[in-house]
Formats: structure tokens, C-alpha cells, sequence
């Protein structure tokens, strides 16, 4: 496998290249300009390896979400910086996509701008094969008995780990299900069972759809692998479609795949948000929670944010698992969690923010804090063990955890298939090649191209690579 993952492929249109390099560039520059006034990047008093874990300053790439903005950075400076007084921690808050150009530019690079970052299971194996992490079993969680490694769930565990070893700490994790508004779907006669079909979702949709009032169901439509392919995957894995045969053969031209492609598209344009083009995570979340979508299909830690960003919604919420069609489940597999670069500095330091924020402990005082409902899930056997968790959220703990459970990121589709990853193929290519397939969707729903136009340039784009780079890179 080649050390860089960001070799650009020849399938590229000019102006993408153009405008992916000047975004990268401004990423860059800004983290270089907030990692400029900490030790993360320079020089630091603990020097490389940064064993002395009491003092140090720590600089952390985040995404922005409810949990990060409206937990982790509030309670680390009121409580974290207050008990530890010789740790400074500092963030760095993106949007997903921005996120990840930031991270691969810095960790690739070597640039050390961050002591910390957040990944997931597609980038902490990846990174950790090319050498690029800290390996938190040996060096810390192995040792460390408040962290109790032996707490976290197997599936979240072990999509973060490399030859068995664990290379970032999960902040939460989650699956993918369906949220609908019950008083929306009993107002015009509908009902879902707990393990729907998309057919079925389908036709619900159409029932509850209100135009200009209330969508039938709201979708992520915005280009990227994290955003409108994530849940277009799991679509296109349970219609019998896949990115690659075992021969690493293009497959985004077939039958099954244009089936996938085509429903979900039309799903969005029929029955979906306006604007949908533009819409991931947050801007669903907001549209959920005033009551403008009767269902949404998205990530299960969705439910937390619901329950303590829209408690009158959250009230009248429903869950169903991902619907399926040829599958028995759908759902994708991913956790935002906290890795150590290769190099930098106050490692100790960081290690000990990354422990706390992603401990037992940490659970407990987001509860005293926020409710228990309001707990990053997804994480420790423990939580979902704990009575006051089962109570605060019992509806929706149960399903998160099964549907967890349920995933199988080896085997993902009707298939076989080469590679790893439910909404994701487990390639370094896949982070270019994810986002120019995720553009060409957004397109189509957004009216500037057919499906059929779409899904040409996506198998163009996914036949560019030789089985040799692909089987090699796996």
C-alpha cells in the first residue's frame, strides 16, 4: 500500500480538483493558525512523546454537533481544565466534511497541528497501518484501569482497532434507524412495524407527505461519503447493489445499484425536505425537531439529540430499524471517537483529557449535568446496564443498542464483496472517491442530471482505480 492516501484521480473534473485543493489549503491554514498559539504543533515542555500527563497544552479537531458544542467543550473547560489546572485544552470545531480534509492534510503531513482528533472506523485502521497513530492499548488504555477497555462495546471496539489493538477512544457510536413523529403518522392513518421495509417507508411517505408544510420523510442530501452516501449505501446494500465485485470490478452500473439509486432519489425529490441537496445531519436534525418531517432516517444518536434539543418532539417520537428490502439489516456502523497523532506533542496530556472524556465517569456527569438521556450512547456495555439509562432513555436504548449489535461491517451486502464497511468501502481511495460518487448524487437530486448521468460518472470514477491499487490498498 502506498504511504498517501490523497492522490488524486485521473476521473476527477478540473474544477473539483481545483476547488477540493484550495478548500484543503484554507483548512489547513486556519488549523495552523489556532495550532500556532498552543504546544500541539511546536515545541512543548513535555517534548515528543509527552509522558507527563499533568501538564501540557492539548489541541483537539472536533466535529460540530450537539454533543461536542453542548457537552464535551463546556464540561472540559467548567470541570476537566478545573481539576487538572496544568492542561489546557483547546478546540477546533468543523462541519464533517471540512473535518476530515483538516485531519487527513495534518496527519498525513505529519504537521501535528492537533494533539487530538476525531475519527472513525474508516480512518482509525487506515491511519494506524500507515503508522500515523499512537497506539492506545500498549502505550495507555492497557494500564490504565479507570478507562476499562474491557467496558466498550465489541462492534465499536473493534472498528477502531488495528491487529487487535485500539488506535481511538469512542465519544459515542451508533448505527443508522428510522425516527417518525407518531402524532404525524396517526393523523393521516399510518403505522410502521418495528423492522420496516423501504417499500413500506415508501408508502408511508406518500400518506403523511404535506408539500410546503411537512415533508413525508427527510433525507441527507448534501455531496460527501460521510453525508448522502452513508445513508444511500445502506439503501443501495439492501437492494442487492455493491461498489465492487470480488474481482474488484465496478459495480455502480448495475441493475441493483440503479434500483437503489433511483428509489432514493426519488424518494427525496417526491417526498422529501426542499433543498435537500444541501442538507446533512444538523440541518435534519433542526428540521425534525420543529416538527417539518414526519419521518427521518439517520444516525441513532440522533435520539439524543432530540430528547435534549426538542423534548415535545422527542415526546412523541417512534423508532424503527433501518428498513430493508433484500436484507435481514441495513444499518451503517460508526463512532466519532478520539485518536493521538504519530509525533506530537503532550501525548500524556492528551491521553488524559481523551480517558475522561470518553470514561464512565464522564457518563455520569454529563447525566448530573444534562439527564441521562442526554449520554453520548453507543459506547460502554455499562451504560446500557445502568437502571437510571434504561429509564431516561427507554425509548430509544434498546434499539440503538441491537441495532449496533446487529451490524455486520465484514458482510454488508447481498453479495460478497472484497472490502470492509457498511457505509463505506474501507480503501484509501474511498475518500476521494466517496465524495466525487456523493456530488454526482446530490446532482441528481437536485435536478442538474439524470440518475442514469449520475451513476455513469460514479462507475467512470469507481473504474479509474486497477483490482492491483484496490486489492493492494485493502
Amino acid at each position: 500500500m502506498s504511504s498517501s492516501r490523497f492522490r488524486k484521480p485521473p476521473f476527477s473534473k478540473p474544477e473539483f480538483r481545483k476547488n477540493r485543493l484550495v478548500a484543503a489549503a484554507c483548512v489547513v491554514a486556519a488549523v495552523t493558525a489556532v495550532a500556532a498559539c498552543s504546544s500541539g504543533g511546536g515545541s512543548g515542555s513535555t517534548g515528543s512523546s509527552g509522558s507527563n500527563s499533568n501538564t501540557g497544552t492539548v489541541t483537539v479537531a472536533v466535529v460540530s454537533n450537539p454533543l461536542m458544542t453542548g457537552q464535551m467543550i463546556p464540561l472540559t473547560q467548567s470541570v476537566f481544565e478545573k481539576q487538572n489546572p496544568g492542561i489546557k485544552v483547546k478546540f477546533v470545531t468543523y462541519t464533517e466534511g471540512d473535518l476530515r480534509a483538516a485531519i487527513e492534510k495534518d496527519v498525513s503531513t505529519h504537521s501535528n497541528s492537533f494533539n487530538v482528533v476525531m475519527i472513525g472506523p474508516y480512518d482509525a485502521p487506515l491511519f494506524a497501518k500507515n503508522g500515523w497513530l499512537v497506539d492506545l492499548t500498549k502505550q495507555y488504555a492497557a494500564s490504565d484501569t479507570s478507562y476499562d477497555a474491557a467496558d466498550l462495546l465489541p462492534p465499536i471496539a473493534k472498528s477502531l482497532s488495528y491487529k487487535g489493538d485500539l488506535y481511538a477512544s469512542p465519544f459515542y457510536g451508533e448505527s443508522s434507524m428510522l425516527f417518525y413523529n407518531k402524532a404525524l403518522l396517526q393523523a393521516a392513518g399510518v403505522t410502521l412495524p418495528l423492522h420496516p421495509t423501504w417499500t413500506q417507508v415508501q408508502a408511508a411517505a406518500a400518506k403523511v407527505n404535506q408539500p410546503g408544510k411537512v415533508s413525508g420523510i427527510c433525507l441527507r442530501g448534501l455531496a460527501g461519503w460521510g453525508d448522502n452516501m452513508a445513508a444511500l449505501d445502506t439503501v443501495i446494500n439492501t437492494f442487492g447493489g455493491q461498489w465492487y465485485d470480488m474481482n474488484w470490478k465496478a459495480q455502480l452500473d448495475s441493475p441493483a445499484v440503479s434500483q437503489a439509486v433511483n428509489f432514493y432519489v426519488n424518494l427525496v425529490k417526491q417526498y422529501g425536505e426542499p433543498g435537500a441537496s444541501n442538507d446533512s445531519f444538523n440541518q435534519l436534525l433542526t428540521l425534525y425537531g420543529q416538527g417539518k418531517c414526519a419521518m427521518w432516517y439517520d444516525a441513532t444518536v440522533a435520539a439524543t439529540s432530540i430528547a435534549s434539543n426538542y423534548p415535545s418532539v422527542f415526546a412523541q417520537t417512534g423508532y424503527s430499524f433501518a428498513p430493508v428490502e433484500k436484507t435481514s439489516s441495513s444499518g451503517w456502523l460508526w463512532s466519532w471517537a478520539l485518536g493521538i497523532p504519530q509525533g506530537v506533542n503532550d501525548q500524556g496530556a492528551a491521553w488524559k483529557w481523551i480517558s475522561w472524556a470518553t470514561s464512565k465517569q464522564y457518563d455520569t456527569l454529563v447525566a448530573q449535568k444534562y439527564g441521562w438521556s442526554a449520554v453520548p450512547p453507543g459506547t460502554r456495555t455499562s451504560l446500557y446496564n445502568n437502571p437510571s439509562y434504561q429509564k431516561a432513555a427507554s425509548a430509544f436504548a434498546d434499539i440503538t443498542l441491537k441495532s449496533i449489535d446487529g451490524t455486520d461491517p465484514q458482510h454488508p451486502t447481498v453479495n460478497p464483496v472484497p472490502y470492509v464497511g457498511v457505509q463505506f468501502v474501507d480503501i484509501p481511495q474511498f475518500e476521494t472517491l466517496g465524495l466525487t460518487v456523493g456530488q454526482q448524487i446530490a446532482g441528481a437530486i437536485a435536478g442538474t442530471e439524470s440518475v442514469s448521468q449520475a451513476l455513469q460518472a460514479a462507475q467512470s470514477a469507481a473504474s479509474a482505480y486497477t483490482p492491483q491499487e484496490l486489492s493492494g490498498s485493502n
